[in-house]
């Protein structure tokens, strides 16, 4: 496992070691002694995972609030995903920037994603399959979010916003400093 990109204090955009031959292909998706080397970091991750959307879907700008957030690793293991974060940490110098990566079936990449970022991904292939795994155990009254177009935030994404399928919930999000709030 090898670090790709550093873009933000914590956030590693992760690359595995790859074993191919006429058969197929093998990498561990996650070992945490590997992954303690290559971040410095002891994650014990207690949940997985997996998500399907079909084209267009966007799913975010999702957290979880304090004292239940959540530390993610994020992997496409099927078609592919723009994974886009956001800094929500107040006293972050990059408070309200993004970074958004393109994670494949076929680039194996994964993202790491420390307590105090939003979380979400637009589907880029007829069908993807998300995996990921959680330091922490999904709490639905914890759980928040904001809208991935606050102007203040600037997500840019490759698709016009009315070819976007989002949920209900997602829809009715606030902006980003209300959803911090409470």
């Amino acid at each position: 496992m090898k670090i790709i990109e550093e873009p933000f204090r914590g956030v590693f955009l992760l690359e595995p070691r790859v074993f191919e031959d006429r058969r197929g292909f093998f990498y561990e998706y996650y070992n945490r002694e590997k992954f303690r080397a290559a971040t410095g970091l002891d994650v014990d991750f207690v949940q997985d995972n997996l998500a399907g959307s079909t084209y267009g879907v966007f799913r975010g700008m999702h957290f979880q609030r304090e004292p239940y957030a959540q530390a993610k690793l994020v992997g496409c293991v099927e078609g592919e995903i723009l994974d886009i974060i956001v800094d929500i940490r107040p006293e972050s110098p990059d408070f309200g920037r993004w970074y958004g990566v393109r994670l494949s079936a076929a680039n194996r990449r994964q993202l790491f994603i420390p307590k105090g970022f939003a979380h979400g991904y637009l589907a880029l292939s007829p069908q993807v399959k998300v995996f990921y795994k959680t330091d922490c155990f999904y709490r639905p009254d914890y759980d928040a979010g904001f809208r991935w177009d606050d102007p203040s935030v600037g997500i840019e994404l490759p698709l016009p916003s009315g070819e976007l399928i989002l949920s209900d919930k997602d829809l009715h999000l606030p902006p980003l400093r209300q959803a911090l709030k409470g």
